[in-house]
């Protein structure tokens, strides 16, 4: 196992041999990566407290967070991160202990807290705050902090949704080339 990549307590990550870790990205404990997946330069994924799982052909880009709750008095049952299949996270993107659920778009800086849920083909723009147990309906854009909706997506914008995905697939296979030829 790579230094970057590490167990917790006897919790490995469970990473499909077709996705993408970048060396300086860290993943740490009970984290499942699916296939085609991808996670980018100094992001974080600390499935330490509680599970992370990131479904296929879903990207994390450069300098996210992701994290988890753990179970106490305070939240009952604790908060995984669940985050599907299709899913597009920008840069520096934090999101704690929430769902994100497939092919949704969670913009540059954007922040999604615990037990919040983002349905199907959300867009979340860039620097949004989603609150504790708020749920995003999908079809729309989000902004602000608090996020509130702001309008629907338009046909483009929902064919961008999987652009973005099947765009860092790709990139994948760059980067394997790129790591062959050095």
């Amino acid at each position: 196992m790579r230094s970057n990549i590490r167990p917790f307590e006897g919790r490995s990550p469970l990473i499909a041999e077709n996705a993408w870790v970048d060396d300086t990205a860290v993943v740490i404990g009970d984290v499942t990566l699916g296939a085609e997946s991808s996670i980018w330069p100094l992001c974080v994924v600390r499935g330490d407290i509680h599970r992370i799982e990131i479904g296929a052909r879903t990207n994390i880009q450069d300098g996210s967070v992701l994290h988890v709750s753990h179970d106490s008095q305070f939240m009952p049952g604790g908060a995984p991160l669940i985050i599907h299949d299709g899913v597009t996270v920008g840069h520096q993107v934090v999101l704690h202990g929430c769902e994100i659920q497939d092919h949704c778009l969670v913009g540059i800086g954007a922040r999604v807290l615990d037990r919040a849920v983002l349905k199907p083909r959300t867009m979340l723009g860039a620097g949004a705050l989603v609150t504790p147990g708020q749920v995003l309906d999908g079809g729309f854009l989000w902004l602000g902090a608090p996020a509130r909706r702001a309008r629907a997506l338009t046909d483009r914008e929902l064919e961008y949704l999987d652009y973005v995905a099947d765009n860092y697939v790709r990139l994948i296979a760059r980067y394997r080339d790129g790591a062959k030829s050095v």
